[in-house]
């Protein structure tokens, strides 16, 4: 599996996952950028869009042979009950799978034979990290696969999530829609555990402070 920077300059370095104990997973170097209205945030996602690796199949004219996420970062200041500024931070993920097609059916052969059987790993890797959250097993395997990594908070942690699952309208998907079906039908079980975030800067500056107080 491989990280691209979708609104870098140089789209074929491989970017890496870093993890830290006040922001968990990230990605190192990749772009950010800071948008003052909405349409800033439409044109970053249609510049990432374009770029983003697609191929025809006999499936799919267009096909995504690639996920995507598209991060968007928001933080407020608010007065608290102690009457001090305290910074909130919340973090909207979307997110676009690509299709999981049999390669049966899609007649891929070369890089795109290689595309879709990276694909279907991490959809499987997906389908096993539901299927543990579901089952409440102890042990979740988010480090099988990049992409669940990068989904952790969303998948059973700290966050709001909603799964839109497409299907085929044609009876030549039938395998393939029910399939998905399955899929969400078991995420749909996922208990996630959302809560008020706090700029880990913020908060821990103000237990420094109290700290001090105490001395």
């Amino acid at each position: 599996e491989n990280i691209r920077d979708l609104l870098a300059k140089d789209q074929s370095q491989r970017l890496e996952l870093k993890e830290r104990p006040d922001t968990g997973i990230y990605v190192k170097d990749l772009c950010s950028f800071v948008t003052k209205n909405i349409q800033e945030i439409e044109h970053a996602m249609s510049t990432g869009n374009k770029n983003r690796s697609t191929g025809a199949t006999n499936m799919n004219e267009h096909s995504s042979r690639s996920h995507a996420i598209f991060m968007i970062t928001i933080e407020c200041c608010e007065t608290g009950a102690d009457g001090k500024p305290h910074i909130r931070v919340g973090k909207l993920n979307l997110v676009d799978l690509a299709g999981s097609e049999r390669q049966a059916k899609t007649g891929s052969t070369g890089d795109r034979f290689k595309e879709a059987t990276k694909i279907n790993l991490s959809l499987s890797v997906l389908g096993n990290v539901i299927s543990s959250l579901v089952d409440g097993n102890p042990h979740i395997p988010y480090r099988d696969s990049k992409l669940t990594r990068l989904l952790q908070d969303s998948l059973g942690g700290n966050s709001k999530t909603i799964m839109i699952a497409t299907i085929g309208p044609v009876d030549y998907n039938y395998e393939e829609s029910l399939t998905t079906l399955r899929y969400a039908n078991r995420a749909k079980n996922i208990k996630n555990q959302p809560r008020i975030n706090e700029d880990p800067k913020d908060a821990l500056l103000r237990q420094f402070q109290e700290e001090i107080a105490r001395l």
